[in-house]
């Protein structure tokens, strides 16, 4: 394992550095990766964002987003960008399957591995991690690295201000979540006052729908939505026709599952997808109610206690049919 002085001496000249974050990134991977890769260019390292899949549009606005690598679009250059990197930063991520085949050529690499994340049960596959699981998003995390750890609270200019903070409003729900800690709220201001102008970053993330997407999410909410309040749980399903009806793309069914969340009374929300290669779970709760333990033990998933995800090979009507048996064993603790 690298110590954080080893860390720094590596970092004082310039390197070859990957960041990369985890399949089909969200605010916080995008923030935390770019924000990243926006510290370390103005240290003179050489540096690429490699993301193993597409992301949503309505992130692509955020600084030096022209220069991430996709790795299903350019999978030789993704290779051979790895393969001569000094350093890897992982970032929202903390076991390589959930970089699908980019995972094999990380662990492959002769590159340290740094892994800064907030995910319970990480994989042994980091040579230093900044770890912690109550931390609200690992772009909270990035910011602690570049002030706390490298002393350089003057990297933090309006550019990696504006991802970090892209970071932590949306893995924090908007400030909403229990994890949104004071000492988030701080560093929101600190990220504010170096530049992140925070009503623009909501606009652009939050307002900028397409057509397709609001009327996708009008029919989700008017068909697809079933409640069962004897158990305080509220599910939306979506088969592969309709996302085709609606020309779903990547992030538009991000937050869907929040909707069913909202209902008055409801503990515990599903959103399950049917996609091309599985049917993916999305779940969310509230309180102490644990959604990540069902993505772990029936789901192949995980996730935090609030917010977690899973994957089934099963069809779509054998995944709903599960999800509905399990509810009662879960009974106690959602009717409280």
């Amino acid at each position: 394992m690298l110590t954080l002085i080893q860390l720094k001496s590596l970092l004082a000249t310039p390197q070859k550095i990957v960041i990369t974050t985890h399949h089909k990134p969200d605010g916080d991977a995008m923030g935390s990766s770019l924000g990243l890769y926006g510290y370390l260019i103005q240290k003179g390292h050489h540096v690429k964002v490699i993301t193993p899949t597409d992301y949503p549009v309505f992130l692509h606005w955020m600084p030096n987003n022209a220069d991430v690598v996709i790795f299903t679009e350019e999978q030789e250059k993704s290779a051979k960008l790895v393969e001569e990197a000094a350093l890897i930063f992982c970032l929202d991520f903390n076991t390589l399957s959930r970089i699908n085949e980019l995972g094999e050529l990380v662990r492959a690499a002769s590159a340290k591995k740094v892994m800064i994340d907030h995910h319970l049960d990480p994989e042994d596959f980091d040579d230093y991690r900044h770890w912690d699981i109550n931390a609200c998003a690992a772009a909270q995390l990035v910011y602690d690295f570049i002030v706390n750890q490298l002393e350089d609270e003057k990297g933090i200019n309006k550019d990696v201000a504006s991802c970090l903070y892209t970071g932590i409003m949306t893995d924090s729900g908007s400030f909403r979540f229990p994890l949104a800690t004071s000492s988030v709220y701080r560093i929101a201001a600190n990220l504010i006052d170096a530049g992140a102008e925070h009503w623009k970053i909501h606009q652009l993330v939050y307002d900028n729908a397409s057509e397709d997407r609001l009327r996708f999410l009008g029919y989700c909410l008017s068909n697809k939505l079933e409640v069962f309040h004897e158990y305080n749980t509220a599910i939306i399903t979506v088969t592969k026709e309709e996302l085709s009806k609606y020309h779903s793309t990547t992030g538009d069914t991000e937050g869907v599952v929040n909707y069913a969340l909202s209902i008055n009374g409801i503990r515990l929300a599903a959103l399950i997808i049917e996609r091309t290669d599985k049917v993916k779970l999305s779940l969310r709760s509230t309180g102490d109610f644990p959604a990540n333990e069902i993505c772990k033990k029936y789901f192949n998933g995980g996730g935090h206690r609030n917010a977690a995800g899973g994957a089934s090979d099963k069809s779509l009507t054998e995944v709903i049919a599960e999800f509905k048996s399990i509810l009662p064993a879960y009974k106690s603790q959602l009717i409280v």
